[in-house]
């Protein structure tokens, strides 16, 4: 039986007077991999920061009945990649990719190592110990991804990732992503505007009018 990550009924973010999401009912299962498409400002980020439990919704419930609390969730369980900046400036690439093993309980060496295979796998070894102000955003990009795949989180979510990338970084970069869940039969939700991404994915989502709109047929 296939495990349930996350589940969501009649889920509503509201900022003031102004509705982000709209009543939104969906399920995430194990090894899912969704692409959450729809234009700027339809609500896409703001859906994965309620998934993530970063932010709470307006009305509606969400819960992880296969994941835990939402204390819990972060950083091992649930990671998430940001559109902006976010990597920590104190520390350099290689750390801020080790600091989710180290959360997480890891020691120095195991950090170290995970760390390493990213680096090598994603293509920061002229970076690795560059600080975050340092690089460029489409390395800083890359980083992000790796930091969010060294913990081996059950459910990564993956805002705009190829956002600051040309075309065959982001291919290159997308097929990482794939092999790892793949791998590690984590869930994935990759929120893009690019319909090259987006097509990777088996399962679509689309955010429009405020609403989400599951199960969306893809071309043949």
């Amino acid at each position: 039986m296939t495990d349930i990550l996350v589940r969501a009924e009649g889920l509503t973010k509201c900022f003031g007077l102004v509705t982000a999401i709209a009543e939104a009912s969906f399920e995430v299962a194990e090894a899912d991999q969704i692409a959450l498409v729809g234009p700027s400002g339809s609500g896409k980020s703001s859906l994965l920061h309620l998934i993530a439990a970063i932010d709470q919704p307006t009305e509606g419930t969400i819960s992880w009945p296969a994941l835990g609390e939402p204390e819990t969730l972060r950083p091992g369980i649930v990671s998430i990649t940001f559109q902006g900046p976010s990597l920590l400036p104190p520390l350099t690439v290689a750390e801020n990719i080790a600091l989710p093993v180290l959360l997480a309980g890891g020691g120095q060496e195991t950090a170290r190592k995970t760390a390493a295979t990213l680096i090598d796998r994603l293509g920061l070894a002229d970076v690795a110990e560059k600080l975050p102000e340092e690089i460029s955003g489409g390395q800083s990009q890359r980083a992000g991804l790796a930091r969010a795949l060294a913990g081996e989180p059950r459910l990564i979510l993956a805002d705009e990732p190829t956002g600051q990338l040309d075309q065959s970084t982001a291919a290159e970069m997308m097929t990482v992503l794939m092999r790892h869940v793949e791998s590690t039969k984590a869930a994935l939700i990759v929120a893009t505007h690019d319909l090259s991404v987006a097509d990777r994915l088996p399962l679509r989502w689309q955010m429009a009018d405020r609403r989400l709109v599951t199960g969306v047929d893809l071309p043949c």
